[in-house]
């Protein structure tokens, strides 16, 4: 006999900022009228608001909204991505592009870059696997324009973010989920109230007194975790071990003449500094650990380092990186910072969010409130924490650079098995290694393990039996039509000014 559908009927999200927006928007637009949802946020607890760059799954997620992307960009004083540029990782003088797309172009049945594996290691080519991305060659002439859907032309092998303002962010998508119903309530939440007998949460107890009662809670309070640690004691994964870092400063300043379409990630002696261009600003931080560097001392090396004059006074952030033991917990589930934190070297705070959402709506309870539907959750969040956090690892550990203690601990760290295997693969035989449901994938992968130094002792085997493709005819032709692409795109600052200027900036 088929069991009763009993829907829920009301919603109550914890905080607001990014991640708590982002849940309300996608839970508005999805569940539709029938369920109540109510936010409560403290405008005097403020947001964190540094998680300005993103990946381009983010354009799924506004797609999925319906969300226009030039009123995004203009809304949120926007700026286009094409990857990151990281400096001197691998060692000092040194840098490399990790680019959202692919190298080169196909042309065979082996992959491009199995072939410009086996001409650089045969020493036939000298140039790097990154003159042969269009990000790359978009990215340093400062230009920008849509990809192309036509897959024979080279204007289709890149793909593309934004860099916005998370504070306005927040803002747009709270215009966007109170249009469609949300109620938000001004309040801090001050205790979570459990029932007796199950423990579940009931309601929450703002500092004026009033309770709000849900069915299901989510939590977005930020590192503190109000509902999932504070009352519900799920426990934390420590992983500062192999991710070291726990500060960073963070400060705006002002932006230069030119916009340019990607991130830079900069290695420090105790760390690494972001810039990330806005419309109106640029964004800075300093994210190091603090048994290598003092907070002041940290902070005035960042403000030594701005590209313009400082427009606010530098924030300190303090964090463990890891992830909650559970997520879904009870009726409880924990969104962004509240669920763990991922550095954001590679720009993926959004991104967890976004996939926590997605992930909900997909498993979302009735008021059965399934222990499957949590546990479920839970597998696939901590293997996609687990994913990411071995691709940041990857960042550290493979370095050269004895010049500073923190590099000096990296290099020489164990790290975890899922991460050495993949490594082994590729430095035995440059081989790809990776679960099919990797958010980084294979040209990531590449950009990283090429970038830090780690080159494989043997091209794989399939390309040296593929003697008569002429390789060197084919990558001489994939430059040029980059180059001749590259000539006809406008700047980055045009290309914006033209579609979508912000009134912020």
């Amino acid at each position: 006999m088929t069991e009763p559908f009993s829907p829920l009927e009301q919603v109550a999200i914890i905080g607001g900022g990014s991640a708590g927006w982002m849940t309300a928007a996608a839970l508005a637009d999805t569940l539709g009228p029938r369920c109540k949802i109510t936010l409560i946020e403290s405008e005097a607890i403020g947001t964190v608001g540094v998680g300005e760059a993103t990946i381009p799954p983010i354009r799924s997620f506004n797609n999925r909204l319906g969300i226009d992307e030039a009123t995004f960009v203009k809304e949120t004083a926007g700026s286009y991505k094409l990857g990151i540029e990281f400096v001197d990782w691998a060692r000092l003088g040194h840098s490399y592009f990790h680019p959202f797309g692919q190298f080169g172009a196909e042309f065979d049945k082996v992959p491009f870059y199995h072939f410009w594996m086996r001409e650089s290691l045969a020493g036939r080519i000298d140039e790097p696997i990154d003159e042969f991305s269009m990000c790359w060659a978009m990215a340093k002439a400062g230009k920008f324009s849509h990809p192309m859907q036509d897959r024979r032309r080279i204007q289709s092998t890149f793909d593309y973010a934004y860099h916005f303002d998370a504070t306005l962010y927040a803002a747009f998508l709270r215009r966007f989920a109170e249009q469609r119903g949300v109620e938000r309530i001004e309040g801090r939440v001050v205790e979570a109230n459990l029932r007796s007998h199950d423990g579940f949460i009931e309601s929450v107890t703002l500092e004026n007194g009033e309770k709000i009662e849900a069915e299901f809670f989510i939590d977005c309070s930020g590192f503190r975790g109000l509902l999932i640690e504070d009352a519900l004691e799920t426990g934390y994964e420590n992983w500062q071990h192999w991710l070291p870092c726990d500060r960073a400063v963070a400060v705006p300043c002002a932006k230069g003449d030119a916009i340019a379409p990607f991130t830079r990630s900069t290695a420090k002696s105790a760390g690494w500094q972001w810039r990330i261009p806005l419309q109106h600003r640029t964004g800075n931080g300093y994210v190091h650990c603090s048994e290598f560097i003092g907070e002041a001392d940290a902070t005035e090396e960042l403000m030594h380092s701005l590209e313009g004059e400082a427009m606010a006074d530098p924030r300190v952030l303090r964090f463990v990186t890891g992830r909650r033991r559970k997520f879904w917990h009870k009726n409880c589930v924990a969104i962004g910072l509240s669920a763990g934190f991922m550095e954001p070297l590679e720009s993926t705070s959004l991104h967890l969010i976004q996939y926590g959402i997605l992930r909900l709506l997909a498993l979302f309870p009735d008021r059965e409130m399934s222990p499957l539907l949590a546990q479920e959750y839970n597998n696939q969040t901590i293997a996609e924490y687990e994913r990411i956090r071995d691709f940041l690892i990857l960042h550290y550990k493979a370095t050269t650079r004895d010049d500073a203690e923190l590099w000096r601990y990296c290099s020489a760290m164990e790290i975890p098995d899922s991460l050495q295997y993949k490594i082994d693969h590729f430095r035995s035989y440059g081989l790809l290694v990776s679960d099919e449901r990797e958010l980084f994938n294979n040209p990531s992968w590449i950009a990283v393990y090429l970038g830090q130094g780690i080159v494989p002792q043997r091209a794989p085997a399939i390309a040296n039996l593929r003697d008569s493709v002429p390789v060197s005819d084919r990558l001489a032709a994939i430059r040029s039509a980059m180059q001749e692409a590259v000539a006809e795109m406008p700047e980055h600052a045009e290309f914006i000014a033209r579609h979508c200027p912000s009134p912020h900036a």
